[in-house]
């Protein structure tokens, strides 16, 4: 299994040795790359979704944040991850409804 750094939306890898500022986008989707999604401490089961007591609570998980406790979380891209805008999935359902 291939473990790797990426970005949490479209799944660049983040080639750079060190975890990103927080002023580091995604080259490919502009997306901040320092956020909690990013995280290894991240885990939507538990409070917060941070498995990091001592790190305050961030609101929104997909925007830079200045967290001490960052820490590049390093998995396996998987492209079902991706979410489709709402644009294109109201296309896709439109092709499957006429069979296109």
């Amino acid at each position: 299994m291939n473990l790797t750094r990426h970005c949490h939306q479209c799944g660049e890898p983040w080639t750079i040795s060190g975890n990103p500022g927080r002023g580091e986008v995604c080259m490919k989707c502009r997306a901040d790359l320092r956020v909690c999604l990013n995280c290894q401490s991240y885990d939507p089961r538990v409070a917060q979704q941070c498995r990091e007591r001592r790190a305050e609570p961030v609101l929104e998980k997909h925007v830079g944040n200045f967290c001490e406790y960052f820490e590049f979380a390093r998995r396996k891209w998987d492209s079902k991850e991706v979410k489709m805008s709402r644009e294109d999935a109201a296309r896709e359902r439109l092709k499957k409804l006429f069979g296109d």
